[in-house]
């Protein structure tokens, strides 16, 4: 199995180091959003790149600390008080996700909307950039030393909200506005087709410490003081180094709230695991298809050991993920490779480390933030119609309102989870209210070898039906002839559209299907592109 991987070394050892460059400062700003220690946000990052690289079937994912998951993190830990309570809640979701693996759950993500999971990532992207605002312009802390926020779960007056715009230091304001610069710049095509392996973040970073290196050679008022800098223990021992690591408070493992927060941590984290796998493999050119139970497996072994040792929850992330893709990495090598780098990064290099301004982590951050949550986003929603736009609207509103606004104290820190519910039961709503007018039937008929397969779809397919219809159309046999009849169909949901869309256009082809698509031309501008012509 080793030689199997080192046979592609000389293309994985090149896309890991790209993959460390990119991990390094996402790892870094992770742990800010997340109000935890910078140190925790490198171990989830090694602990994803060797224990989840090397038990997951997908040779192309990389896992780490996820953006995604910032918000419930720091809704959490404040909310908990301590760190290492926190941890117990990161070994719950660890362990709740191997057993997600072993009752073969791994199609859970078929059951979630993609309108509520789009909510849920839109919020999170809006709750990063309220978070990252005070970091931005250099007033993080109150007078008493503690970390204050933008939006601080409504427990302080409205007149204050707006306390560090006050307050701005402008050589921190200064470096974060460049560095928002510099990436922006750095992803236009004319930059990114030459220089595609280094990442602007990464630039970003070089940057702010070089300048803010100049302005302390030359006593300038703009520099960036220590307390807005990265903060990361240097180790002159290998026993120091350990001390470093933080062990749970299994005391946490009888409270409720601790408990339930390891329970959000495990379905946020499986979901955006299994969308970014799915992801990742409809970009693979070699179109190997990752087994989801096993990688829920994986990332539940990776998470429980993350959190016994003082590491953040860890998901597979798209990001580095596609980097690692686009570097030409061609097997787990690649991601393993990755995490041994930013170990030795952690223990040779914390002084460098901690030259870096926050101003330039929390300009990373408002651009994820941003990518999450911006406004063709909110168009797109709209024009997929009223199923698609409610539950989206409902679980946004739901979130923002707890979490942003604590419009309702008791569940500061829960909006996700309550978000989510509230969206599930909106998209349901919706569904249940259309089956008032129109029965839902799927039906395949019964077939030989060589028969012509006929699935015709009712008046009204809803997202509950997802994932009986991408089993039906990955089961067919290459080789066939498949008529799928909407006809009669007066409304499809948007992710069962986007199934047939990826068979139409991806699987149908590679399994020498022929398709031939009756009444999805007129209704839904799906013109077929496989092997026969759509039928009207």
């Amino acid at each position: 199995m080793a030689n199997k991987y080192f046979a592609t070394a000389g293309r994985d050892i090149p896309s890991g180091l790209v993959v460390f460059l990119v991990a390094l400062p996402l790892c870094l700003g992770i742990a800010l959003a997340s109000g935890a220690p910078f140190f925790s946000g490198l171990i989830s990052g090694i602990v994803g790149g060797v224990v989840i690289g090397a038990l997951s079937s997908s040779k192309l994912s990389v896992a780490g600390p996820a953006a995604g998951l910032a918000a419930l993190v720091l809704g959490a830990i404040t909310s908990i008080g301590r760190f290492d309570l926190f941890l117990c809640a990161v070994l719950i979701a660890g362990i709740l996700q191997i057993l997600m693996s072993v009752a073969r759950l791994g199609g859970i993500a078929n059951y979630f909307p993609s309108s509520v999971i789009k909510g849920m990532l839109t919020s999170i992207g809006i709750l990063i950039i309220a978070k990252q605002i005070p970091h931005a312009v250099g007033y993080d802390r109150d007078e008493k030393g503690n970390l204050t926020e933008l939006f601080p779960f409504g427990n302080e007056d409205w007149h204050e909200l707006l306390l560090p715009l006050q307050h701005i230091e402008i050589g921190v304001f200064i470096i974060c506005l460049t560095s928002i610069a510099i990436m922006l710049v750095w992803d236009r095509p004319f930059i990114k087709k030459r220089v595609k392996f280094i990442p602007g973040a990464l630039i970003a970073v070089i940057f702010s410490i070089t300048i803010n290196e100049i302005w302390k050679a030359s006593n300038s008022s703009l520099v960036v003081g220590s307390d807005h800098l990265v903060q990361i223990k240097a180790a002159s021992s290998v026993n120091e180094f350990l001390s470093f690591f933080t062990l749970p408070d299994f005391s946490g493992f009888l409270d409720s709230k601790i408990i339930m927060t390891g329970f959000m941590i495990a379905i946020i984290a499986s979901l955006e695991t299994l969308l970014s796998i799915e992801a990742i493999d409809n970009m693979d050119p070699e179109r190997n298809v990752t087994n989801t139970n096993r990688e829920l497996f994986a990332q539940g072994v990776g998470n429980s050991i993350s959190g016994l040792i003082g590491g953040l929850p860890i998901t597979s992330v798209i990001v580095r993920s596609s980097a690692n893709l686009h570097a030409g990495a061609k097997s787990k090598l690649s991601t393993i490779f990755h995490a041994i780098l930013l170990l030795v990064s952690v223990i040779t290099i914390p002084t460098l480390l901690n030259l870096i301004p926050l101003a330039a982590l929390a300009a990373i951050l408002l651009l994820t933030g941003y990518k999450l949550c911006k406004i063709s986003v909110f168009s797109q929603m709209i024009k997929n119609g009223k199923y698609q736009w409610i539950p989206f609207f409902v679980t946004v509103l739901v979130i923002l309102g707890i979490d942003l606004f604590g419009v309702y104290p008791p569940l500061r820190g829960e909006g996700l989870l309550v978000g989510v519910v509230a969206g599930l039961i909106a998209a349901f709503g919706a569904i249940l209210h259309g089956n008032l007018k129109n029965s839902y039937f799927f039906h395949k008929d019964q077939h030989k070898a060589g028969d012509t397969i006929h699935i015709r779809l009712s008046e009204e397919v809803s997202f509950l039906n997802k994932a009986s219809i991408r089993q039906t159309l990955d089961h067919i046999p290459a080789n066939s002839k498949v008529v799928i009849d909407a006809s009669h169909t007066d409304y499809i949901d948007f992710d069962v559209l986007e199934i047939i869309k990826e068979f139409n256009l991806i699987k149908a082809p590679l399994k020498n299907i022929e398709l031939s698509l009756d009444g999805f031309q007129e209704k839904y501008q799906i013109e077929n592109q496989s092997n026969v012509q759509s039928v009207h």
